[in-house]
């Protein structure tokens, strides 16, 4: 269904062009892609912002 987190289908990081694990949904409507390391980079600062942060199921 478009517009839901629970299954979302990622493509590449915005940050380095590698496979996006996560989607940060910022609470001023953006939305940023990450892999999972920088992810965990800056996992920090998108608590502080409060952004929606999900992860994607691994692939098989």
């Amino acid at each position: 269904m478009p517009g839901t987190l629970t299954s979302p289908q990622l493509t590449a990081a915005d940050r380095c062009g590698a496979g996006a694990r996560v989607r940060a949904v910022l609470p001023t409507g953006g939305e940023l892609l990450f892999c999972g390391h920088h992810a965990t980079e800056h996992a920090d600062r998108l608590r502080e912002m409060n952004a929606v942060v999900s992860e994607s199921e691994p692939a098989i």
